[in-house]
């Protein structure tokens, strides 16, 4: 599944009319979910015939295309299964009850509703919300692919415009030339990524090169009035700028995925809880910034893609042991350099851990397991 995506420009009432169809999308959400809350045995197809019966009930949830309803039905169930496998997978700590959406920003559509226009850059709502055509912007040819292959368009509400995108059901085919290099890496704060061969990649920390400007937004948007228009503008400032370093992350999480899975034929890494990392109150702000979950995502992504191999090792004592003669010697954080006292290897604490990784995903044989990727469509 391929995943196109333009900003879109339009009126302010074709803006205004976005807003109410995601409006009327949660606003559907919340009342499936508050029917499984109140009845018992409520299940997905029975949240699909309650959307028919809303549409009844309520005038403005008529107006919204049927599939994007259908959607909207989808999403309440997603959050019910998802809390069904917590407690049957006995996940410990709280299981994910479902929470009724307070600001969703999209709406999706399946195969109607809509139509995109032979030039590929100008694409008709047609159902009774009002949003009516809009111009796209961007440099993908969507079309060239077949309507067909069109599976779903989703409108996205961001803190600096509009965006379509669309899903299109395509096989994305990658040639990946052998270069015989395996490698294992760890991420660090001081250091984006460290791998086996001593490489390292920089930290680029941008919310910390982001906080000054952040600090100084978010007190002029305290010092707004609540319901002003100036408080209205400066918390869009406020947001485009926290979008600018979620941006800035991600590009730079997915260029440094792709670079490492190109040059390499077997990738091995820690299979890290960050989720469990974060609540450090020290570090969970470093952790976050770094993104390793985003960069981790992109690799098993590119690997799979690349058909080469991502294995994930158990992060325990990795840093500890040392990667020569595999003593035991123990650290603290605050410890970066490793210094064994039996065969005398000083090197950087992250170096080591990379050695480690490498040699346990080679050792131990964990290229059959779970980390392992199958082929998938992308």
């Amino acid at each position: 599944m391929l995943t196109y995506e333009y900003k879109c420009a339009g009126s302010r009432a074709q803006y205004a009319a976005i807003d109410e169809a995601i409006r009327v999308c949660q606003f559907i959400r919340n009342k499936c979910l508050r029917l499984w809350m109140d009845e018992r045995g409520i299940g997905q197809n029975d949240l699909q015939k309650y959307c028919a019966v809303l549409a009844h009930t309520y005038a403005f949830a008529d107006h919204l295309n049927s599939t994007a309803r259908q959607v909207a039905a989808d999403r309440a169930w997603a959050a019910i299964s998802r809390f069904y496998a917590n407690c049957k997978a006995k996940k410990p700590g709280k299981k994910g009850y479902p929470k009724f959406a307070r600001h969703t920003r999209s709406v999706e559509y399946k195969k109607s509703g809509w139509k995109l226009e032979p030039d590929g850059r100008h694409i008709t709502f047609k159902d009774g919300c009002g949003i009516g055509q809009l111009r796209l912007i961007g440099t993908r040819n969507i079309e060239t692919f077949p309507i067909t292959r069109i599976t779903r368009v989703r409108v996205i509400k961001r803190a600096d415009g509009y965006y379509v995108q669309f899903c299109v059901q395509a096989d994305r085919v990658v040639e990946h030339l052998p270069t015989g290099a395996i490698v294992g890496i760890d991420v660090g704060l001081n250091a984006y990524t460290t791998d086996s061969d001593g490489n390292t990649v920089g930290n680029p920390r941008y919310l910390r090169k982001a906080e000054k400007r952040l600090k100084h937004l978010q007190r002029r948007l305290s010092r707004t009035n609540k319901g002003s228009k100036n408080r209205l503008k400066a918390r869009k400032r406020l947001a485009r700028a926290h979008l600018k370093v979620q941006r800035q992350r991600e590009d730079f999480a997915r260029k440094q995925a792709n670079a490492l899975v190109t040059s390499h034929d077997l990738i091995a890494y820690e299979d890290l809880k960050i989720a469990n990392m974060v609540r450090n109150r020290h570090l969970a702000k470093a952790i976050s910034d770094a993104s390793w979950g985003r960069f981790l995502a992109w690799v098993s992504y590119y690997g799979t893609l690349h058909a080469i191999m991502i294995i994930k090792v158990a992060p325990r004592f990795t840093s500890q042991h040392c990667s020569q003669c595999k003593t035991l010697v123990k650290k603290s954080l605050s410890v970066r350099t490793h210094v064994c006292p039996t065969c005398g290897l000083v090197m950087d604490r992250d170096e080591n851990a990379a050695r480690n990784i490498l040699k346990k995903a080679i050792d131990d044989g964990t290229a059959g397991q779970a980390g392992t990727n199958v082929p998938l469509s992308a």
